[in-house]
């Protein structure tokens, strides 16, 4: 089994497009295609299910993707430590952040990383942080800034950068904005407005209502913050979030009051694979944060 085939069926089943996957990786979707069907034979399996519109992985397909991205990541890994013997650092970089964290700052983060390190290919995706601790976890990212509410995946530590309390976020003509602080019980019947399901804020908020025993409606779940600031600011519903959202500019003329309790903190962390698994170019970048004294890096999943 050639590396190249699975670098490609991994592209393919990432982009769910042949011509696309063609386009990203550089080479003639005719030769893609072969490439996959040669994989397919010595597989004896059919890996996707092609459309005129896009592909699908099979269930030997989704198999496969998991084990591809495990070898193709520690292939790397091999790549990678040899040059860190040799006093170079090359290869790639994979990271991965939600929107609008706190403890760090990943632009300023990443120019201070490439300009040390500009022979390294830096890939960020920006995405929820399930998500992205999933893909820690698959070798698909070589670490990723987080705000995990849930359980952490096997085999990814989380090492906290810095937390913050909830709060709401309403128009100022809401009854609400007037008050010092709200209980939680007092939101139940309000309209929110809220991320995702795979947002750290909406995981700390999803159980911080459930631990007060109060039901609450999302009518507008949106995947970028200043969306949702926007409906918040024409009315349509209130929402909760991490405290400094409040200082961003399209929340100047909301109102942020402090809620009961604070329990329930947003916590940001970064999401790394097992020690054995670190990328060299992940601890040169972890080398850059003004890491809390502690040693956060030892919380595994469970």
């Amino acid at each position: 089994m050639e590396l190249r085939h699975l670098e490609y069926f991994v592209a393919v089943a990432e982009e769910r497009h042949f011509t696309r996957a063609a386009e990203r990786l550089m080479v003639s979707q005719s030769g893609l295609s072969a490439s996959v069907r040669s994989l397919e034979r010595e597989l004896g399996a059919r890996l996707f299910v092609r459309s005129t519109r896009s592909v699908e992985l099979t269930g030997a397909g989704r198999a496969l993707l998991t084990e591809a991205n495990r070898t193709l990541s520690c292939v790397r890994a091999a790549r990678e430590a040899v040059a860190a013997v040799q006093g170079l650092l090359r290869g790639s970089l994979a990271v991965g952040t939600e929107q609008c964290l706190v403890g760090v700052h990943v632009p300023a983060l990443l120019a201070r990383f490439r300009s040390a390190h500009p022979q390294v290919e830096i890939r960020l995706r920006q995405a929820g942080s399930a998500g992205l601790a999933e893909d820690v976890q698959a070798g698909r990212l070589d670490l990723a800034f987080v705000s995990l509410a849930g359980p952490v995946p096997d085999g990814v530590r989380l090492l906290p950068l810095e937390c913050e309390p909830m709060v709401l976020l309403c128009h100022p003509d809401h009854p609400l904005a007037g008050e010092e602080r709200v209980a939680w019980a007092k939101l139940a019947g309000e309209p929110f407005v809220d991320f995702h399901g795979d947002w750290g804020a909406r995981g700390v908020t999803d159980r911080a209502f459930a631990a007060a025993g109060v039901e609450r409606r999302v009518d507008l779940e949106v995947n970028d913050v200043h969306t949702l600031l926007d409906l918040v600011g024409h009315g349509l519903g209130v929402a909760v979030v991490p405290r400094h959202f409040r200082a961003k500019e399209q929340a100047a003329a909301l109102r942020a009051v402090p809620l009961d309790g604070d329990r329930h903190l947003w916590q940001v962390s970064v999401a790394l694979p097992d020690e054995d698994r670190m990328a060299p170019a992940a601890r040169e970048l972890l080398s850059y944060l003004d890491l809390p004294r502690r040693d956060a890096a030892s919380t595994p999943g469970k």
